[in-house]
């Protein structure tokens, strides 16, 4: 189930924690129940009215977060973001200071009139 915008394109929807949680919940419940995973992200996807890719990546990193599944968890994937940004202004603010370095040294060497 896809739905387009008047441009044709697939339109981005933005779900709740609560609905993300409600719909990793049903999941878990309905493969306890059944005894399988065959077809249980779609089931829930459309009761839901959920995409079902994203339902399964929502179930997907639950394991992760849970350690039941080996990858990297949420938590960890925002730590590593929050440190590449940090690493990119200390590279802005380093070059900034090698730039201003570079001017100074060049004042200083001019001959005094």
């Amino acid at each position: 189930m896809s739905s387009t915008g008047s441009s044709g394109k697939p339109t981005t929807r933005r779900y709740t924690p609560e609905d993300k949680e409600q719909a990793v919940r049903m999941v878990r419940t309905l493969r306890a129940e059944i005894g399988t995973s065959q077809g249980t992200v779609k089931r829930v996807a459309e009761q839901l009215g959920f995409g079902v890719e994203s339902v399964r990546t929502w179930v997907r990193e639950a394991a992760v977060d849970r350690g039941e599944a080996a990858g990297t968890t949420t938590e960890q994937a925002a730590r590593v973001k929050t440190l590449e940004q940090e690493i990119r202004e200390l590279r802005r603010a380093n070059a900034i200071l090698r730039s201003a370095s570079i001017f100074f040294a060049a004042e200083l060497d001019r001959p005094q009139r």
